[in-house]
């Protein structure tokens, strides 16, 4: 009997150990990551720690509840042309875990997605909880933990190697960390990180629409046009794309790109800063003066023709905004007129005052310093053993589906990575 009970003792002392991952956030990146961590390390335990009641809440919302999973762009060099900040360390990123990639490993557990016209890429079932029910799913399967309610205070390096991490609730030894907490607006929530030795970069919005208070041009809320150039007086930042107008001011496409490349210019200037908007897309005063020249002979109301795609109500608006009463023809129109018709339509100028978020949309540029982190395997350079992925870099796309390729990229690597 007792050379039966040393015979158990002797196979219990030579049983490896089981390594145990913590993984910070209960996001679309800290999901992504347990996932493919317990994949990859089938022998290690994976518990999600998330300070909130819930996991996912972003995932939820996006693209109004249908999950903007990725977006249609194959070319690394122009994938990378979508994110303000961190398109150089992204190159290095997208050539380990592309939008190819993400397709094919949500394609491989059954979830197939669909392009739309400008790229946007969703489940085909139209609903984000198809990615959650995809998630959860392998969660179960994996055997992760999910500890709800539980914030990081702290994370220590001593001297076993281990990473000690202390929460609101438990007190852990782990081997590996990937913190995946995502943007956030308030310093207090990185405190750990700063505590560990990493940098936080200014934590300033990046993705919100233009307030116009001060301006008529919100009577027209509801108006899209289909191809501006917006830009911000005194810089060089403008796109150009889609606009909408508002009841608080200007939307669109072209004005949330705006919003993100410029959003440290933006920051500085407390959100008060001169719009001006070439309603024409691309037509500079000469060559728009040449063409406006060709309808001078016209007995036609310049009010009644709309011209460059502008909608009826809005050209109406410009058009008496140059001082040009509703019943002059474009035959009477006087060389003062002309000119400021095309300043309106080339150079028309807004005072922004504050923004609004989009949506549900937040999202932050600042975060984890670049320079602090290696890309090749997203680990922490201050901390052996700490990995990041998402938001919580300073790394931000505008919308359309980039920030949750980011997401998935950076968590594939740090999930890669994470116990080698």
């Amino acid at each position: 009997m007792r050379r039966l009970n040393d015979e158990i003792l002797s196979k219990f002392a030579i049983m490896p150990e089981k390594k145990l991952i913590l993984v910070i956030g209960g996001g679309a990146a800290g999901f992504f990551a347990a996932i493919n961590a317990a994949n990859n390390f089938p022998g290690s335990k994976v518990i999600i720690l998330e300070k909130s009641g819930k996991v996912l809440s972003k995932v939820r919302i996006s693209g109004g509840g249908r999950c903007n999973v990725t977006h249609h762009c194959f070319d690394i060099n122009e994938l990378v042309k979508y994110y303000p900040r961190g398109e150089k360390e992204l190159k290095q990123v997208f050539s380990q875990f592309s939008v190819r990639e993400t397709i094919d490993w949500f394609q491989g557990l059954g979830v197939k997605l669909k392009s739309e016209p400008d790229g946007r890429m969703f489940p085909q079932s139209n609903t984000s909880e198809t990615i959650i029910k995809c998630f959860l799913t392998q969660i179960q399967r994996l055997g992760i933990s999910i500890n709800l309610n539980e914030e990081v205070l702290e994370i220590e390096k001593k001297n076993d190697q281990r990473l000690h991490v202390t929460t609101s609730k438990n007190s852990f030894i782990a081997h590996a960390v990937i913190c995946s907490i995502g943007g956030h607006s308030q310093l207090k929530n990185y405190e750990f990180l700063k505590k560990c030795g990493h940098t936080i970069d200014p934590l300033i919005p990046s993705l919100f629409t233009l307030n116009l208070p001060q301006s008529g041009i919100k009577e027209l809320m509801g108006l899209s046009v289909k191809n501006c150039t917006v830009r911000v007086a005194g810089t060089k930042h403008q796109f150009t794309g889609p606009i909408l107008i508002t009841h608080w001011g200007l939307s669109g496409p072209a004005v949330l790109k705006l919003s993100a490349f410029a959003a440290g210019d933006f920051f500085k200037m407390n959100y008060n800063a001169g719009i001006l908007i070439n309603w024409t897309g691309h037509l500079n005063d000469e060559l728009l003066r040449e063409e406006l020249s060709q309808q001078l002979g016209s007995k036609s109301l310049v009010i009644n023709t709309p011209l460059y795609d502008i909608p009826k109500r809005l050209w109406e608006y410009l058009v008496l905004k140059s001082d040009i009463p509703p019943s002059k023809p474009w035959i009477e129109l006087g060389k003062r007129q002309l000119n400021k018709l095309i300043e309106m339509l080339c150079h028309d100028l807004y005072e922004m005052n504050g923004k609004t978020t989009f949506k549900e949309e937040f999202v932050t540029c600042g975060g984890i310093n670049l320079k602090e982190v290696n890309f090749k395997t997203m680990e922490s350079k201050k901390v052996r053993g700490l990995f990041f992925c998402g938001e919580v870099l300073n790394i931000d796309g505008v919308t359309g589906g980039f920030n949750f390729q980011n997401a998935w990229s950076t968590a594939w690597i740090a999930a890669k990575n994470v116990l080698n």
